[in-house]
């Protein structure tokens, strides 16, 4: 399905039916798309739940908003913002009840927060791996803001970030050594998405984003925890966002759980059956607990 954010860009989403106990609402993260949480949603519906999720501005079959199609670009984190409120609105429009629960992953768990603080009605949060702090090493940091702010100053900032650039890193990447899964059965079924739909494969981030990143994640550390209850779910082999920012964060959230999963890499809904049943039975009893 096809909806039009404020601002005009065009956005996909995706709505499976409704479970007996509501719907959950899934943000996902940086280069992800629909089709990649169609298992994720088959097991929350096993649980009760239906699911709807969207393909964010700049990637999957949503609008790209740079002539290099492969790169993942935004101006500001605000702007996702507005594709979260036209999926609502779609949903109005639709005649579909709002989620009351929602399941964040990675830069969806950065939006997600933002969401929350800005006053998104939902009882219940369950984030995987949020995108509270980039992972990068102490010095690099400096140099990190710095090139991507006179980036945005020169206006140059749909460059890519050095090191990166328009290859899909998914079908690049054997998968020993890969930073997102450790169940080979998923990561081969991830890939056979981008050769069956070359187009739903993003390249590396822009200035732009990273910048548009650095920016949001340090605004948010200086926010309070909303209050609502959270299940945080992080690998203990977590290599993409910062686990510092995570930690601090959980520190200060009173109705949250942190739960680090062994063995687990970046994406734990992505991960080894046993492993992404146990979030997903942590989220879906938490969610349970809150209903009323």
């Amino acid at each position: 399905m096809q909806v039009q954010a404020g601002d005009g860009v065009r956005l996909r989403f995706a709505l499976w039916p409704e479970g007996a106990k509501g719907r959950v609402l899934i943000l996902p993260g940086r280069t992800e798309y629909c089709e990649k949480y169609g298992r994720v949603a088959r097991d929350l519906l096993a649980r009760g739940y239906g699911a709807v999720t969207l393909d964010w501005r700049g990637q999957g079959l949503s609008e790209r908003l740079t002539p290099d199609t492969r790169a993942g670009h935004v101006k500001s984190f605000r702007d996702f913002q507005k594709d979260l409120q036209a999926l609502l609105e779609a949903l109005d429009e639709l005649g579909e009840a709002r989620p009351k629960v929602m399941i964040a992953h990675s830069m969806g768990g950065c939006i997600g927060l933002r969401a929350l603080l800005r006053g998104l009605r939902v009882r219940a949060v369950a984030f995987s791996a949020p995108m509270w702090g980039i992972r990068m090493r102490p010095h690099a940091l400096p140099a990190a803001w710095g090139l991507s702010t006179a980036a945005r100053l020169m206006r140059i900032s749909h460059r890519y970030v050095p090191g990166s650039g328009p290859d899909m890193w998914l079908r690049n990447q054997l998968f020993e050594g890969n930073l997102l899964t450790s169940d080979p059965d998923t990561y081969a079924w991830l890939v056979s998405h981008l050769e069956a739909e070359p187009d739903l494969g993003l390249g590396g981030p822009t200035l732009g984003w990273l910048n548009a990143a650095l920016r949001e994640v340090m605004a948010l550390s200086l926010a309070p925890s909303p209050a609502v209850p959270v299940h945080v779910g992080l690998g203990t082999d977590e290599a993409v966002v910062s686990t510092r920012a995570i930690r601090r964060r959980m520190a200060r959230w009173p109705n949250g759980t942190l739960v680090e999963y062994p063995g687990a890499r970046h994406e734990i809904m992505m991960e080894r059956p046993e492993l992404r049943n146990a979030f997903l039975d942590a989220a879906t009893a938490l969610f349970d607990r809150t209903a009323g």
